[in-house]
């Protein structure tokens, strides 16, 4: 008798290992919806959920960012495919550049490090421990989760006169992120309405009827602390956000959720009186910032003309990263206030300095010069749209994974709306880089991720 011997067939040479499924399957999420949740926590420098001066969720950040170096490792997993590592890669050359060309390099480097973090590192981590729809939806989620919280902080605020003052009352809701940052439950509430928004349109296939109605429940609930926010940047991001995921939702839904959006706003904001004098008066001033322009705007306008004022001087690498306050005085008229009033929600009276133009991209143009621009800026371009080609073609082949498509295209839509009148800065600032690798996860992974619900 011959005794037969069948060798095993030989894998590959550097092919990857199955991901593990179950809990190992999805605990590299864990750190990342940390960061999102965490970024609600009050960190002023010196409480204690910092660690010399650095907030909760930027050390979660720069955790998921290590979880995703070891998975990658474990997995034996390339990295990126090359047009992921182009376009997410090609922002740190901009930022190395106009590090090591700034006048003083050593103060350029704690900018260097903070955008490499947010442009960077937390996309790319994003992309690559978010391994199917089911943990987009889990990360989008805890979007959502936290702009809940932040938002009946707000409405709170506002209904017991405890929030950050606005025209002489200490009404205007901020969260947990006080009146040095007006910006960050806005930016918040924002961004779980945009995902919140694009569930209740698509939900996910397979969700019990049960629990259908709770997506667009939240989303016209986060309406009233959105409006409570005063911020006219973030009602217009938002607006935009919100009717991009309509119009790709499809005609017949986008006429109904427009029907739906508009009774809404006249039952919340008009006919319960939900601070409607003061905004209508906030909505009217949109209009006038060029015949009548309140002093933010003033100041808004000047520094925007120093931001110009510094790229002219510097077209190819502009003033170096975190240059803008060295040089904004140099480049700004005598028009500029020194700075801005804060107070309320728990806080003395306080002039915030103005240290940034308040608009990213001409924050970019200025410190970082033509070229940095372009890389930056055309990576999220890339990324917007990448992320709209991949939507339609998903629609047409009726992928379970629509729902995070259109999440993905209206989280981005929102924020590069948003830079036009807002920068990075404070604690909410490490949810742009989430942001962003959502939507890379949406626009870049391959389809074997993206087409599965």
């Amino acid at each position: 008798m011959t005794l037969t011997v069948t060798a095993a067939p030989a894998v590959p040479v550097g092919r990857e290992k199955e991901p593990p499924r179950g809990w190992l399957h999805r605990w590299p999420l864990l750190p990342l919806i940390a960061t999102v949740l965490l970024v609600g926590v009050p960190a002023d420098g010196t409480g204690a959920w910092t660690v010399l001066g650095v907030p909760a969720a930027d050390l979660l950040s720069g955790a998921a960012v290590l979880a995703c170096a070891g998975h990658l490792l474990f997995l034996r997993r390339r990295p990126l495919t090359p047009a992921a590592a182009a376009v997410l890669g090609l922002p740190a050359v901009g930022l190395a550049l106009a590090t090591v060309t700034a006048a003083d390099p050593v103060a350029a480097l704690p900018g260097f490090v903070r955008y490499l973090q947010i442009f960077v590192l937390v996309p790319a981590a994003v992309l690559l421990l978010v391994r199917d729809a089911q943990g987009f939806r889990a990360v989008a989620g805890a979007l959502v989760l936290l702009a809940a919280v932040q938002g009946a902080t707000g409405v709170h605020q506002y209904v017991t006169g405890s929030g950050a003052s606005y025209m002489g009352e200490d009404i205007r809701a901020v969260g947990t992120f006080g009146p040095g940052d007006v910006m960050g439950m806005a930016t918040v509430v924002g961004y779980g309405l945009v995902a919140a928004a694009a569930y209740a349109l698509r939900p996910p296939l397979g969700t019990p009827r049960r629990l259908k109605p709770w997506a667009p429940l939240t989303a016209v609930l986060l309406v009233v602390p959105l409006t409570l926010s005063f911020s006219r940047g973030a009602w217009i991001a938002t607006a935009a956000g919100v009717l991009a995921v309509i119009a790709l939702t499809g005609l017949r839904q986008a006429v109904r959720a427009l029907a739906v959006l508009g009774a809404a706003g006249v039952v919340l904001v008009g006919g319960v009186g939900v601070g409607s004098e003061m905004i209508a008066q906030r909505l009217t001033s949109i209009t006038e910032v060029t015949s009548a322009p309140d002093r933010s705007v003033n100041d808004r306008y000047t520094m925007w003309a120093a931001a110009v004022g510094m790229w002219r001087e510097e077209p190819a690498t502009g003033v170096g990263l975190k240059g803008f306050p060295a040089h904004r005085d140099g480049h700004a008229s005598i028009g500029l206030s020194a700075g801005s009033d804060t107070a309320g929600a728990g806080q003395e009276f306080r002039r915030q300095p103005l240290l940034s133009p308040h608009n990213m991209y001409l924050l970019v143009l200025a410190e970082q010069g033509l070229i940095g621009f372009i890389a930056l800026v055309g990576s999220w371009a890339a990324l917007l749209v990448g992320g709209v080609r991949r939507l339609v073609l998903a629609r047409a082949r009726g992928s379970a994974a629509v729902d995070c498509g259109l999440a993905a295209v209206g989280l981005m839509t929102w924020q590069t709306v948003d830079f036009l009148y807002a920068d990075i800065g404070g604690p909410s600032t490490v949810l742009t880089g989430i942001v962003l690798g959502l939507a890379a996860w949406w626009a870049l992974a391959g389809p074997e991720r993206t087409s599965a619900g």
